[in-house]
């Protein structure tokens, strides 16, 4: 593989350039695996002095007790979060999965999660309820008042709210990616579909107006967590 040619070949031999000086001339180059060792390696004509493995430390994962409630209480905040929205009564045997990450539509995969779950819908076969978050920071306005007051509200709703995919309202919702393909798929969230989907368009710090948690404690409420990011060179970070 040659570096420079490929480079050159993409009209990019300034920045690969500047990240190949950069790497012959460090003190110390590190990388996060075996793989994108051998990547800098051929790319870059240098291999790194050591391998700092990526990860995540397992302490943020609550243990046992904590972590059944914590679960149980993420769950049903989601669960209730789905029905305000959606105008349903979907229980606790209802599926929950999730992505998450920056808003990058094809790096991080957003593209094969939504024709995923777009597939699913349209399997025969398929008997339980799944509701499939976007939990990805966009060009996020203001929480949803019309869904904020079903949610401090205990009544059951058997309709669903105005644009039923987000949690709130984005400043350009005319050319946001994920509702774009929404609607090119013809997915509708409507009552007859077994999957549906919410998008979360915010970063969950806790306040944001709606769901009002942290991403590690909303993540708990999961049964299944989907990154099919495009580059990830080693787990999820």
């Amino acid at each position: 593989y040659n570096g420079d040619q490929m480079a050159g070949e993409l009209n990019m031999q300034s920045k690969h350039s500047i990240e190949k000086q950069t790497a012959h001339n460090v003190d110390c180059f590190t990388t996060v695996s075996e793989i994108t060792a051998n990547e800098c390696q051929e790319l870059l004509d240098k291999p790194v002095d050591v391998i700092l493995m990526n990860g995540f430390e397992n302490d943020f994962v609550p243990k046992g007790s904590s972590y059944v409630a914590k679960r149980k209480k993420a769950r049903a905040a989601l669960l209730n979060l789905a029905n305000k929205l959606l105008g349903t009564h979907l229980d606790d045997s209802t599926i929950l999965v999730s992505t998450s990450g920056r808003y990058e539509f094809k790096n991080k995969g957003l593209d094969v999660y939504l024709e995923s779950m777009n597939r699913l819908n349209r399997d025969k076969n398929l008997q339980k309820d799944v509701v499939a978050f976007v939990t990805v920071p966009g060009w996020v306005g203001e929480p949803r008042e019309d869904l904020k007051e079903r949610l401090d509200s205990k009544n059951d709703f058997d309709t669903p709210l105005y644009c039923p995919f987000v949690t709130h309202w984005l400043h350009d919702m005319s050319n946001d990616k994920v509702l774009d393909m929404l609607k090119y798929l013809g997915m509708s969230n409507a009552a007859t579909d077994k999957v549906k989907i919410i998008f979360l368009p915010c970063y969950l710090d806790g306040n944001d107006g709606i769901l009002n948690f942290s991403y590690y404690d909303v993540i708990l409420g999961n049964d299944l967590t989907i990154y099919p990011s495009y580059y990830e060179p080693w787990g999820y970070t």
